[in-house]
């Protein structure tokens, strides 16, 4: 695939993506799939460009402004082009050349505009600093707020994409076979601060070529999330329920804490995203996991039932997802779902459906990957007004082996501090 091609494809991605109601990484996946002919390569090429762009979306929409050009999927390309490689008119001529699949040539004022930016940086200090740090207007009060004289850093810490981490699965081995395994397979790792069971890679090597990936010794998951099943303190023989439960990430981390003795029950409103769990868990070797779909009137009324009857419950809640920005950056500038405050009510609700399901002296665990107070902090201190039958524990005080990051009686990650995405987590004790 010529230069050209792919410089066309991203324009094309990119128009989808902004013109569409699909979240980038599923545009993405349907795009290559009508398009088998593209290599490896220049998908790689393609869709690294597209996510570059998405990442620098509010400094290259204040370089359209400086420069007077009318901002389109065209023209951000061009852009991006500029900063990242810093083209000649003669460079540019072989680009945009106008063939079958190569872009239009370049017009008078895409010309004056790509010689305008010659020799400029994408970042500019006349930029404000929202800009800057990629804050999307909608969400700066609330952040600038959120990390006070911090803002800038914190939200800067966001733009470059996550390390790849992963999560050792001890119902199939131990932290170190893992790090031998690996280390054969010529992945260099080291362990993370946090997670006991967590480790992090060097570079972006492809897990699935690794055995100790096939075998299901380990699985790639953010240190974060993990942690959201740590505090929980399930344990083996335990009955448990993952009540958001989607693709299974955190019930596996629940199976591997019980030893795979208890039972697991991984619901969620999505019967297909639910499914997705069933072959994981085989590979993980993980048995004690019971799949019950809430779109099913037979599982609902199953889950009326269910009064006192569990030692922990994990709502890891539908939320704004603000705190995985790097790794989503479309979700700063584009809104797929439901509005903040259906997400909140949405959040509060699945509270009380399920606050009366924890038997006295288990624990209802909240977690969101949302950076929002008004998505944490603010939903717990009401659940606890409606709840007076609970009370917050210090998650500080939870775990004996790492010392968990908390911001008072709750686990707060942020990108900036913990290299994690954000992530939030309370857990709640049943006393009565």
């Amino acid at each position: 695939m010529r230069p050209a091609a792919r410089i066309q494809s991203a324009i094309d991605l990119l128009a989808r993506i902004n013109g569409g109601r699909i979240p980038m990484d599923n545009t993405i996946r349907d795009f290559m799939a009508a398009r088998r002919f593209i290599g490896s390569k220049d998908r790689t090429a393609i869709v690294e460009r597209v996510y570059r762009v998405m990442r620098s979306h509010a400094r290259l929409g204040w370089w359209m402004e400086q420069g007077e050009m009318q901002d389109t999927s065209r023209a951000r390309v061009l852009a991006d082009l500029m900063f990242t490689e810093t083209p000649t008119e003669t460079d540019l001529e072989t680009i945009f050349i106008g063939g079958k699949h190569d872009p239009d040539p370049l017009d008078e004022k895409e010309l004056a505009f790509a010689e305008f930016l010659h020799g400029k940086e994408l970042n500019d200090p006349a930029q404000p600093a929202h800009i800057r740090a990629e804050c999307p207007e909608w969400a700066r009060e609330k952040l600038e707020t959120l990390f006070r004289g911090e803002f800038e850093d914190h939200m800067k810490a966001m733009i470059d994409p996550a390390p790849l981490d992963l999560r050792v699965n001890t119902v199939k081995g131990n932290i170190d076979e893992a790090l031998e395994s690996l280390k054969n397979d010529g992945v260099r790792v080291k362990k993370t601060p946090y997670s006991p069971i967590a480790l992090r890679a060097e570079g972006k090597p492809f897990m699935s070529d690794t055995k100790a990936f096939k075998k299901g010794l380990v699985e790639i998951q953010d240190e974060g999330s993990q942690l959201i099943g740590l505090v929980s303190g399930a344990k083996p023989g335990m009955r448990v329920l993952d009540f958001c439960a989607g693709g299974g990430g955190k019930t596996l981390v629940l199976a591997a804490m019980m030893n795979n003795k208890g039972n697991i029950v991984a619901m969620d409103n999505d019967s297909r995203r639910l499914e997705k769990g069933r072959p994981r868990y085989k590979k993980a070797g993980v048995h004690n996991v019971e799949l019950r779909s809430l779109a099913e009137e037979q599982n609902r009324k199953w889950l009326r039932r269910q009064k006192g009857t569990m030692d922990v419950v994990l709502v890891d809640a539908p939320c704004s997802s603000s705190g995985t920005w790097r790794r989503n950056p479309d979700l700063r500038w584009l809104h797929y779902g439901p509005s903040l405050d259906e997400i909140k009510q949405m959040q509060s609700d699945i509270l009380d459906k399920v606050a009366d399901k924890v038997k006295t002296g288990g624990r209802l665990v909240y977690a969101t990957c949302s950076l929002f107070p008004e998505e944490n902090e603010e939903q717990v201190e009401a659940f606890l007004t409606r709840h007076p039958s609970y009370k917050l524990l210090e998650v500080s005080e939870l775990t004996s082996e790492n010392p968990l990051p908390s911001t008072g009686p709750y686990l707060r990650l942020f990108p900036k501090d913990h290299a994690t995405d954000g992530f939030f987590a309370a857990v709640l004790e049943k006393t009565s």
